[in-house]
């Protein structure tokens, strides 16, 4: 399928089309993920072994069998306890909420909560565990608190000597795509967990090699002592570095509400820093296009085409839109602004994307400045931008050339740094 039409498939087209055919892809490609290649190897390496696993509803082979059920049903591996990120093991708490210790109804098994009183697994938690297995569908950014809760399992199996198994999934932002600064000192957090730009390019099993390999898993603060784990990743088969998820031929499950399809997760750090974490503009949450689009009441939306169109930004077209977000501050209010597309999405800087859009609503609208009217959001801003560079530079005039050098400057080192850890072409 060629790359240009399928960026530009809208959300609602992409899910008809996935959901309906997923294992039909047009080169008759079919990847394996991790969960896949370990049972065609017999469970090996968890075979006599007591197994905890961290996993959420994206866990799931490509019959949309659960990694839990697989495991407690393997013939020769015990199951003895799950750990629930966000979300929990089966996707029954929403953003933010708290996830609280249970049992899973379907296997009998003691569900451990990692995403409230505790973020990573407690020594007391690991206390009869031989192996821990990590199986959640990755997003690609850094701020996604997946690969963080992945990070901090790691630095508490290795306090514990515990292995830790990851059983790989495809980058839905593809294997070539890197952006954004690394994470400064004093701003490491459980969104911005490691020293790694904001897309990353990297799987999870590639990642996790990474973080291990290099001392980058050094906890929140950035200064505690690295810990390095026992680890082992299971590949998957038939993944390449420049496949969209479509071409892999597997269901996409949603990691959590608002990623709903393959294309969310590209969306998201599009627009994630503007809207989720900056809220000022609806970027398409709470409705049917969540991380599409850039919206307010007070929006203008051909005026702020005309302005962003004269950027000529380059594999990045616009359309206005108009839209009633159904839940969330602009609930039942018609929003007006901007939906994006990629039409070469190689060539397109797609965190950037954001700051212009900010740009050109200042230019638009100075008494909307994002940093005066979201003050109590600045924190989080930095957190999620892993330093306050960005902030002190750009706030100034809202100008994305006053930050850009800083934004790419990362990005040319961390390809050569990661690639050595690359499991696939």
């Amino acid at each position: 399928m060629d790359r240009t039409i399928t960026y530009i498939i809208t959300a609602c087209t992409l899910a008809g089309l996935f959901l309906n055919s997923y294992k039909a892809d047009a080169k008759g490609v079919q990847v394996r993920t991790g969960i896949e290649v370990l049972e065609s190897r017999g469970f090996e390496g968890l075979k006599g072994k007591r197994v905890g696993l961290v996993t959420n509803p994206s866990g799931v082979d490509r019959n949309l069998r659960s990694t839990i059920d697989i495991l407690n049903n393997a013939e020769g591996v015990e199951l003895v306890a799950l750990f629930g990120p966000e979300h929990g093991v089966r996707g029954d708490a929403y953003a933010g909420d708290k996830v609280g210790d249970s049992i899973d109804e379907a296997t009998g098994v003691k569900v451990f909560s990692i995403y409230g009183k505790y973020r990573e697994p407690s020594q007391e938690m690991l206390d009869g565990i031989d192996i821990m297995v990590y199986d959640i569908q990755d997003v690609g950014t850094r701020s996604y608190t997946f690969i963080s809760t992945l990070g901090l399992v790691m630095r508490a199996c290795a306090k514990k000597g515990i292995e830790v198994m990851v059983l790989d999934r495809p980058n839905p932002l593809g294997g070539n795509k890197v952006e954004g600064c690394y994470v400064d000192p004093g701003f490491f957090s459980f969104v911005s967990e490691f020293r790694i730009p904001y897309v990353y390019g990297l799987t999870v099993g590639e990642l996790a090699i990474l973080i291990n390999e290099e001392g980058l898993n050094r906890g929140q603060t950035g200064y505690e002592p690295h810990l390095k784990c026992k680890l082992s990743v299971i590949p998957m088969d038939g993944w390449r570095r420049d496949m969209t998820y479509l071409e892999t031929g597997l269901p996409w499950v949603m990691p959590s509400p608002n990623i709903p399809y393959p294309q969310s997760a590209v969306n998201y750090p599009v627009s994630g820093i503007a809207g989720e974490f900056f809220n000022y503009l609806n970027v398409g949450v709470g409705y049917t296009i969540p991380f599409a689009a850039f919206a307010a009441e007070w929006i203008d939306a051909y005026a702020l085409k005309a302005e962003l169109d004269s950027y000529n930004l380059p594999g990045t077209v616009f359309r206005t839109i108009h839209y009633k977000p159904t839940s969330g501050s602009s609930q039942g209010k018609l929003v007006n602004g901007v939906q994006f597309y990629f039409t070469d999405y190689e060539a397109a800087e797609i965190s950037l994307t954001q700051f212009y859009v900010m740009q050109a609503v200042d230019r638009l609208y100075p008494e909307h400045n994002p940093f005066v009217v979201s003050q109590s959001r600045i924190g989080m801003f930095d957190k999620v931008c892993g330093t306050d560079y960005v902030r002190k530079n750009f706030s100034k005039n809202l100008e994305v050339s006053d930050i850009v050098e800083r934004w790419r400057g990362d990005a040319a080192g961390f390809k050569a740094l990661s690639k050595k850890y690359h499991l696939y072409k």
